[in-house]
């Protein structure tokens, strides 16, 4: 009788640049976990302070944009309390900022484990985007605190509200995930070959950010400059977001629809590229 072998996994020299290898990410689940864990305890195991970093990094950073933006250039916040309309888009911006430049290195920082043994590679920038979450997680906590100290403050309390917006929440986090991740793709496929566009992707992300409405609102921009600012894809979630928590944000059914357009064509592409560089990119980094 003809016998036949069934084998769980099968690794094949060549395969079509569209074969994402879905199933196997699925199947490698448990090692993502793994990698999230790795990656939140290997990044704090050695500092003082540990995870409060996570407040402390957004919270001197929203004090230095209320005394320069807010204090000394007169910048518009909506009326909602400084400290408040900074620390939102700080947060929002934090997470997005961070899963371009962790998954940006990808191949760089992990060619050691890429050349050992074989999981699907997508695994490893997937394992950035789900651990920057517990990072995004407590900064929105930090984010509720002074939210709750404002509103029972007399004086500022009646200067934001929550808005039924917030069932949004989850798509915006979603969006800015894969807006983040598809990014950062693209940019890790290309430093394979170009490594001095490591050195700019900190700078550039930062440069950018003055793109978006993360400083001042969108109502306070010349409508000359406005549409500019809206090409930014982070503008519109970042409006959203402030919008859900604060009540305060400028957007339309438009620009959302280009966000969401613009996320699904880039992170389309950074999986493409992704999948076809990650073939032979031990032979180049």
């Amino acid at each position: 009788m003809e016998k036949h072998n069934h084998w769980d996994l099968v690794i094949k020299g060549k395969t079509s640049l569209f074969d994402l290898k879905l199933k196997d990410v699925w199947a490698y689940r448990d090692l993502l976990m793994l990698f999230v864990k790795r990656d939140f305890v290997s990044f704090y195991k050695q500092t003082v302070l540990g995870p409060l970093w996570f407040f402390i990094q957004p919270l001197f950073t929203t004090l230095v944009f209320t005394f320069v933006f807010g204090n000394l250039a007169k910048i518009s916040t909506d009326g909602i309390p400084q400290q408040l309309f900074y620390l939102c888009g700080i947060t929002a911006w934090n997470y997005f900022s961070d899963c371009v430049t962790k998954t940006s290195t990808v191949f760089r920082d992990n060619a050691n484990i890429f050349g050992k043994v074989y999981f699907p590679r997508l695994i490893m920038p997937l394992s950035i985007v789900v651990s920057n979450l517990v990072r995004f997680g407590v900064q929105l906590l930090l984010l509720f605190g002074m939210m709750s100290y404002y509103y029972f403050n007399p004086v500022a309390h009646a200067s934001f509200h929550i808005t039924p917006a917030i069932v949004y929440f989850p798509f915006l986090i979603l969006l800015m995930a894969l807006l983040g991740l598809g990014i950062g793709l693209i940019i890790t496929a290309i430093t394979t070959k170009y490594k001095d566009l490591t050195f700019l992707i900190t700078f550039g992300v930062q440069l950018i950010m003055y793109g978006t409405t993360v400083i001042y609102p969108l109502s306070s921009i010349d409508t000359q400059y406005k549409k500019y600012i809206e090409l930014n894809p982070m503008t519109s979630i970042i409006e959203v977001f402030r919008y859900a928590f604060l009540g305060k944000g400028e957007f339309t059914v438009y620009s959302i629809s280009y966000t969401v357009l613009f996320t699904l064509v880039v992170l389309s592409l950074g999986v493409v590229i992704f999948n076809k560089t990650e073939k032979n990119f031990v032979d180049t980094i």
